[in-house]
């Protein structure tokens, strides 16, 4: 996906599931989209940025994210772990 990060996916008609791996210090650049997403941290931390707002998140925290905001992560200094759920699911992470 990106260097650092591993994804894997699945989904239904209407919803999506994907599970992430990180790396320490890997970044997810800034960035929108159409679909919801909910993400929950499962291990580790990150600096995250949802529009103005910026705050980290440790294992079991999570956010929620409006269609069409702009936001970005950075992995602090451990491995880290997410789950997002998508509607609808996105098709360029299909593969």
């Amino acid at each position: 996906m990106l260097p650092g990060i591993e994804r894997k996916a699945v989904w239904l008609d209407g919803v999506m599931l994907t599970v992430f791996a990180f790396e320490p210090h890997a970044a997810v650049p800034e960035h929108a989209h159409t679909n919801e997403q909910i993400t929950l941290v499962t291990k580790g931390a990150l600096k995250f940025t949802l529009g103005e707002e910026c705050r980290i998140l440790r294992a079991g925290e999570g956010v929620c994210i409006p269609p069409n905001v702009v936001h970005k992560a950075v992995v602090l200094d451990e491995p880290t772990e997410a789950i997002d759920a998508w509607t609808p699911p996105r098709d360029d992470y299909k593969t």
